[in-house]
């Protein structure tokens, strides 16, 4: 059973998550992108990180942990700190800049400015990234066949891990998400988005988008928070799935 942290400076947590998420986006993401075609990122240990893929015939990945960028590379590890876009760009020997026709980026480029990385704040994100990750994994895992769920995925572009669930042919697909947070969630969330209309139930609590969420308090106060959470998904789902009249 994996425990929350408390969010004790939340300017700090603020700061590290714009920090991270400007990595994922500017050059994590667009390391990926500019070698095979793809965006996508993944949850890792003290982190996040790119999946494995080739560049130039070798085998690389980049994993942020931590105030720390660490490059493998044909089975070698650099790491290096985590100063400025620029300077990690350059770790990677890549332009820094987010593939901005694959989408729109959430953060901006700023190749000198400083990222401040609080390490606490950024255990705390590691630890919710974990946490919700694994959750997604056992629900995808144990969805109906007809489901068709696709692997979970980070995407830099909102900096939160989804994955798609539910039958669209009835109107019941929907998002299932892990988010550290945003401009109008101070802290992490969970969160489920239908895909089309959906009868009227308590369940779409949340105000700034069409769905539902549960958010990171509740969880660290739950004496099982992933036993929450994963109550949270199923929920979304049997709601997703209830009859239309």
């Amino acid at each position: 059973m994996l425990a929350l942290p408390a969010i004790e400076d939340p300017q700090s947590f603020v700061a590290t998550r714009q920090a991270w998420h400007t990595m994922a986006e500017h050059v994590l993401a667009a390391a990926r992108y500019n070698a095979e075609g793809r965006i996508g990122l993944r949850a890792a240990p003290g982190g996040y990180s790119t999946p494995p893929y080739e560049r130039s015939g070798v085998v690389e990945e980049l994993r942020v942990a931590a105030d720390e960028l660490h490059v493998h590379r044909d089975g070698a590890e650099i790491t290096h700190p985590l100063t400025t876009i620029a300077a990690a760009a350059n770790a990677v020997n890549i332009e820094p800049g987010a593939p901005a026709h694959v989408y729109t980026p959430y953060t901006s480029l700023e190749p000198a400015a400083p990222l401040t990385v609080d390490l606490r704040a950024a255990e705390i994100l590691a630890s919710w990234f974990a946490l919700g990750w694994s959750v997604l994994e056992e629900l995808a895992g144990t969805a109906r066949v007809n489901d068709a769920p696709p692997e979970i995925t980070l995407w830099p572009e909102h900096f939160d891990a989804a994955v798609e669930l539910g039958s669209a042919d009835v109107g019941a697909r929907g998002t299932f998400g892990v988010s550290p947070g945003d401009h109008e969630h101070l802290e992490p969330y969970l969160y489920v988005t239908h895909w089309a209309g959906v009868p009227t139930d308590l369940f779409w609590n949340d105000a700034a988008f069409a769905g539902a969420s549960l958010g990171y308090g509740i969880l660290r106060a739950s004496t099982d928070p992933s036993s929450a959470a994963l109550d949270f998904y199923r929920r979304g789902l049997a709601v997703l799935s209830a009859p239309r009249s």
